[in-house]
């Protein structure tokens, strides 16, 4: 049997350039080589988004032709919906048990999202949320294709495995993280990462024209008045993306920035270009999904039936470890 791969997103909103590069990349390229479910985290969404329930619905769709756009094909991968999978409800409460406060509180991911947003206070779903560990152990994943940012939610997932199987029986597998060639993509703005909710993205889903607009709008290296001024590529987000989505030209457009031979307006023509270049077939195979509704819908439904019989299986062995198996 292959290797199991387990990963996702939760649905705040359409994926980025940010996403394809950190994760989503690497899911399209291994999902023949491992067994690959993909988790739509509807319940995850709700720790940031639960008075907009309304929104959730809406992005799930969205995110699902993300993933069916940039090349996840669903007779390969299995798609599934969290919050149909009680098995994951259920069995983070057992995880729960024996995670303490005190290393929530500690872990950076959510020390930054809560002073990203502004969080005096922190709810019990947003501060636990990486409790649901049990995402990613139902099906006892070996390996997690996530973002950099996503790193620590896997160091927690290890030990909360390990401190079960030491616990009861070592029925859970410890997972690995897998992150992109491109750890963390600069925003446009150029002062952080690419962010959904600091409006800093181009979407998977952009047309030729919101690429050319947003990256004809991008920061570059304020030193640079005239085209004839030397420049800093090295801080400049528009060079970021010639690193990521332009390698063979790069090296070119450092040398004629650093001795003041390239405008930022040409620079960004032409990392445009080859953005449009990278999303033109995504383009198309949203296209067609979009105008059958029907299939994804069915797509949907029977990945996460899938998923379901498998958190089953699992959830009956951990019982059994816990000898919760009753009758």
């Amino acid at each position: 049997m292959k290797e199991r791969i387990l990963t996702g997103d939760r649905i705040t909103g359409k994926l980025h350039l940010g996403h394809y590069v950190g994760s989503l990349k690497n899911r399209v390229e291994l999902q023949t080589q491992y067994e690959t479910y993909l988790l739509l985290a509807d319940v995850q969404a709700l720790t940031t988004h639960f008075e907009q329930p309304d929104l959730i619905q809406e992005n799930l769709r969205q995110v699902a032709l993300d993933y069916l756009s940039a090349g996840i094909d669903p007779d390969q991968a299995t798609i599934f919906i969290q919050s149909l999978i009680p098995e994951i409800a259920e069995l983070t409460i057992y995880f729960s048990m024996f995670v303490t406060v005190n290393s929530l509180r500690h872990n950076p991911t959510i020390k930054a999202e809560a002073t990203e947003r502004g969080y005096q206070e922190m709810y019990y779903g947003f501060l636990g949320y990486p409790v649901q560990a049990a995402d990613i152990t139902f099906c006892k994943a070996t390996l997690v294709p996530v973002g950099e940012d996503q790193v620590p939610h896997i160091e927690q997932t290890r030990k909360i495995v390990r401190r079960f199987n030491q616990l009861y029986k070592p029925v859970l597998v410890e997972p690995k993280p897998l992150v992109g060639d491109v750890p963390r993509l600069v925003g446009l703005d150029g002062n952080h990462k690419m962010s959904k909710s600091l409006g800093n993205a181009i979407y998977l889903d952009s047309t030729r024209e919101e690429v050319s607009e947003k990256i004809k709008k991008a920061t570059t290296d304020p030193a640079r008045i005239h085209k004839t001024d030397l420049g800093h590529p090295e801080i400049c987000p528009v060079y970021a993306y010639h690193k990521v989505f332009r390698k063979d030209g790069s090296d070119e457009i450092y040398e004629s920035c650093k001795k003041g031979q390239i405008g930022c307006m040409e620079c960004k023509r032409s990392i445009s270009q080859s953005v449009n270049d990278l999303l033109e077939p995504m383009r198309e195979r949203r296209s067609l999904y979009k105008n059958d509704p029907k299939k994804v819908g069915e797509m949907l439904m029977s990945g996460t039936e899938k998923a379901r019989q498998v958190a089953k299986e699992t959830m009956q062995e951990i019982r059994e470890a816990m000898s919760m198996n009753y009758f």
